[in-house]
């Protein structure tokens, strides 16, 4: 019987290690603005090994704004030593079409190992089956996409992009 209670404990466990995350609400004090994003107060979500990410959506009021979607990843132990003004992450998608990305650096010009990318079409990236990110930098850095970290991501987009 205590055989199976460990088992059951563990399989639990598991589950709940590579389900998705909850989304968090928040809304700024006018009440014009509300943010959608995945709820990484514990930890971030895991795309790659050594890269890790998070979602966010924020929905303006009116007319006269437009939704905006960002993309946040966190590249583990990542720092580049040469100084640049920008750098390029491209996803490279499983029939072979590449899609990149310009980033602005910091102030000093160095990259830290993480940025921002705003998503312009984000249902674009909902559909997508991204084999790979590379990051480009002294040298380029690849990360390669396991099929359950697809299947999460996804979950994980289409749970923010239809968040109330």
């Amino acid at each position: 019987m205590k055989k199976v209670i460990v088992i059951v404990v563990f399989l639990v466990a598991g589950l709940n290690a590579n389900a998705q995350a909850k989304v968090l609400k928040s809304v700024n004090e006018a009440g014009d603005v509300a943010t959608f994003e995945l709820d990484c107060t514990v930890k971030f979500q895991t795309l790659a090994k050594g890269l890790r990410y998070n979602f966010t959506r924020h929905e303006f009021k009116g007319p006269e704004m437009k939704n905006s979607y960002r993309l946040l990843l966190v590249m583990d132990g990542f720092y580049s030593k040469t100084l640049n003004d920008h750098m390029t992450i491209s996803a490279v998608l499983e029939d072979g079409t590449v899609i990149e990305a310009r980033q602005i650096v910091e102030d000093d010009g160095y990259f830290d190992g993480a940025c921002t990318l705003r998503i312009k079409n984000p249902k674009a990236l909902e559909d997508a089956n991204i084999d790979k990110v590379i990051v480009h930098a002294d040298k380029d850095v690849v990360y390669d996409i396991s099929d359950k970290n697809k299947a999460i991501f996804k979950k994980n987009i289409q749970a923010v992009l239809t968040a109330k």
